[in-house]
């Protein structure tokens, strides 16, 4: 099984690994992964139900002890977690909630902040029922982010949101993002998510990287942006939901946007430097306690 090391500094990968695979039984989920991921660096992960999406950010989590396993995996020493439901304890004040694991004089103080952040101002007192679905994924942000984290691991944060709210949402996270800086990995079925919010966007094919495409567009974004649009489509072509050539598509070349990361013919991708790359610069997957991708 893999290791967790940590105690990274900024001259290495914030996540790195080297031919990582995960099995089930007799099927292999994951085949001999390499990727690093740069210190404040906001990556996408997108792929058709049972790719390995959420199987590959367990495993950079740490929570897949017992699955059958080898690889090389370092992550740094604070990590955080944001899901689709906020998991908020229902006992628990909000304030409670998010200094949850927080000790030291100051944990309420730094509640206080991160409630702020997220505008939650003033709720530190309510129930988590008191809030709406969107306001408790705030408190769940508050929550994660209040550890300060080195690398923060969402698996579709958003998903269970109406889609007004996952406007807002979206404009929060890339805010709280641009002042904290961690690296981000977003497992996402939304390929507009994907291209809005993060700088580089994978996919995950059948248990390995097909492509590994640098957004490389300004901040904030614009759907209506024709280079946004030809990013969608290089993405929905990757996933095979619309043909490369389509007519009317506006799709590009496979091959646009591409990372140069001299993978193998198949598709496998090679390891890649934080260096590569300035950090500045829609499908369902059902979720079950069974293992799966």
């Amino acid at each position: 099984m893999a290791t967790y090391p940590g105690g990274l500094t900024a001259t290495v990968p914030a996540v790195r690994t080297r031919a990582l695979v995960r099995r089930f039984g007799d099927r292999t989920v994951l085949k001999d992964i390499d990727l690093d991921l740069a210190p404040g660096e906001f990556t996408a992960l997108l792929g058709r139900s049972g790719s390995g999406k959420s199987t590959l950010l367990r495993a950079v989590a740490g929570l897949d002890h017992g699955v059958e396993g080898t690889g090389e995996l370092r992550v740094p020493d604070r990590v955080s977690l944001s899901f689709q439901d906020s998991r908020l304890l229902p006992w628990l004040r909000v304030l409670d909630n998010v200094v949850l694991g927080l000790h030291g004089p100051g944990a309420r103080r730094r509640g206080l902040t991160a409630l702020e952040e997220v505008g939650l101002a003033g709720r530190e007192r309510s129930w988590p029922h008191e809030l709406s679905g969107g306001e408790q994924q705030r408190a769940a942000l508050a929550r994660a982010l209040v550890h300060d984290p080195e690398l923060l691991l969402a698996d579709e944060p958003f998903g269970a949101l109406d889609a007004l709210t996952r406007i807002r949402m979206h404009d929060l996270l890339r805010e709280l993002y641009e002042r904290h800086r961690p690296a981000v990995l977003l497992v996402t079925h939304d390929v507009d998510e994907a291209v809005e919010l993060a700088d580089r966007v994978l996919v995950l094919e059948d248990g390995r990287i097909s492509l590994d495409l640098a957004v490389g567009l300004p901040t904030p974004r614009s759907r209506r942006d024709p280079r946004f649009q030809e990013h969608r489509d290089t993405l929905l072509a990757a996933l095979g939901v619309i043909q490369p050539d389509s007519p009317g598509t506006g799709a590009a070349s496979p091959d646009h946007g591409r990372r140069d990361t001299g993978a193998h013919p198949t598709g496998r991708p090679v390891g890649r430097t934080p260096a590569d790359d300035d950090p500045r610069h829609g499908l369902h997957e059902e979720k079950s306690h069974a293992p799966h991708a």
